[in-house]
């Protein structure tokens, strides 16, 4: 697995690597990760890649993925709500 870039957001921390004909974006915020496969044939090629990943990057994604970190944790929660009551 090949680190290809950190790209900078101030609620989430992203990076990008590069692995088996794909690329990973991944997110992470506290202990809660995120992780979109992307392939290389999925790609145009007109511009580098990092380039045309950051492009997908764009503010509505991004309000997704921390609405969906703070689902994740509301869940974590739950779980341990339910199995503490027992």
């Amino acid at each position: 697995m090949r680190h290809v870039a950190d790209i900078p957001f101030p609620q989430v921390k992203i990076t990008l690597l590069a692995w088996n004909g794909k690329y990973l974006l991944k997110l992470e915020q506290g202990p809660l990760e995120q992780t979109y496969k992307v392939s290389e044939l999925d790609l145009t090629g007109i511009a580098p890649p990092d380039v045309e990943i950051r492009q997908l990057l764009d503010d509505e994604f991004l309000a997704a993925a921390v609405a969906r970190f703070q689902h994740m944790q509301q869940d974590m929660r739950a779980a341990f709500a339910r199995h503490d009551e027992r």
